[in-house]
């Protein structure tokens, strides 16, 4: 049975990244929560890290200060994911140690690997090794990297080859990009490519860029998360959305789908009768006497499509009338030998 793993409540799969929002506030990172699942998306996510076993305390030991200070703790975690359980929403991770894994497995349905880690071939590994469904997020990479990547999952597990086990996210890894450096075609080419779902992981500001995406035919939306972006410093919040402006953006993805229908073209019932009206069948020019051969030149087309098609306007050259009809009478193939 198909699992529909990219199936969101309102069309696409929608990700709340609170991330490092919180900044290791436990409190503040369950207030984000409570509000992230008030903003009816399908999953709230977080980032599982150390800072000893993410950044290089000697090579680096400013970034591994600052992700230290950005810890929480993994009771902290099991408790936010069990809020999310209790709410009926799901909880995604970024899961940057693999030793997280043996605790945080039971609460993830789904795993995301950030775009840092997508030439990290070992968490790669151990990731695919949980036989549950992947989200690949690409920022920094170009287009070989990450078929690359994809390759190197779908070799660790048959069930990668599945696209409800494994999807694809065109990302762009600054905070914030312009417009011109979201790239969104670039989900196409993925799609073409590879036959994953793809989606798109927002580092805009505001919310068109997700809007656009979803015209263009992203299966899963991923953006960052934030209670408020008045006075925050840390870089996230510029790019993340409120409570408020995630409902606003289910309402236009509503319309979006509404605006898109679906592949097939045919007439529709709003359409009325104006295929009659709107459409034109041939008409005598003038009046013409019985045995009349016809010429293009004693035919017009009009509307509305009564009587013999517009298509078959070359069909009636050379015909000889049956009968008198009079300029602009309604024509029918039996007038005609």
């Amino acid at each position: 049975m198909k699992r529909n793993t990219w199936q969101g409540k309102h069309g696409p799969l929608l990700i709340a990244e609170i991330g490092g929002n919180h900044e290791g506030d436990f409190e503040y990172a369950k207030a984000l929560t409570e509000l992230a699942i008030g903003a009816e998306v399908d999953f709230v996510k977080f980032q599982l890290y150390s800072g000893d076993t993410l950044v290089s305390k000697l090579e680096n030991p400013v970034r591994n200060k600052h992700f230290k200070k950005f810890e929480l703790s993994q009771e902290q975690y099991i408790a936010l994911a069990q809020m999310c359980e209790a709410a009926g929403v799901g909880f995604m991770a970024s899961v940057w140690d693999p030793a997280y894994f043996e605790w945080i497995d039971p609460y993830l349905p789904i795993y995301k690997i950030g775009s840092g880690d997508m030439t990290a071939y070992p968490v790669l590994k151990a990731t695919a090794a949980l036989q549950k469904p992947i989200i690949l997020s690409t920022g920094l990479s170009t287009f070989q990297e990450v078929l690359e990547a994809v390759r190197y999952i779908q070799e660790q597990d048959e069930c990668y080859k599945d696209p409800d086990y494994l999807s694809i996210l065109q990302c762009t890894s600054m905070y914030p990009i312009p417009a011109d450096a979201a790239h969104l075609a670039v989900m196409q080419s993925y799609r073409s490519i590879t036959g994953l779902p793809i989606g798109y992981s927002d580092h805009t500001e505001g919310s068109k860029a997700l809007e656009i995406a979803v015209a263009m035919g992203a299966e899963i939306l991923e953006f960052h998360f934030t209670d408020s972006r008045e006075g925050k410093s840390f870089r996230d919040h510029k790019v993340s959305l409120t409570q408020s402006e995630v409902l606003s953006l289910i309402a236009d993805i509503k319309t979006i789908y509404q605006l898109r229908g679906d592949s097939i073209k045919r007439p529709l019932t709003v359409e009325g009768d104006h295929v009659v009206t709107f459409r034109r069948s041939v008409y005598p020019k003038t009046d013409l006497p019985k045995n009349t051969i016809i010429r293009a030149e004693d035919l017009i087309c009009l509307r509305p499509n009564t009587g013999i098609d517009a298509r078959e306007f070359d069909q009636l050259i050379g015909k000889k009338l049956l009968v008198d009809v009079k300029e602009h009478q309604k024509l029918e193939w039996a007038y005609f030998n």
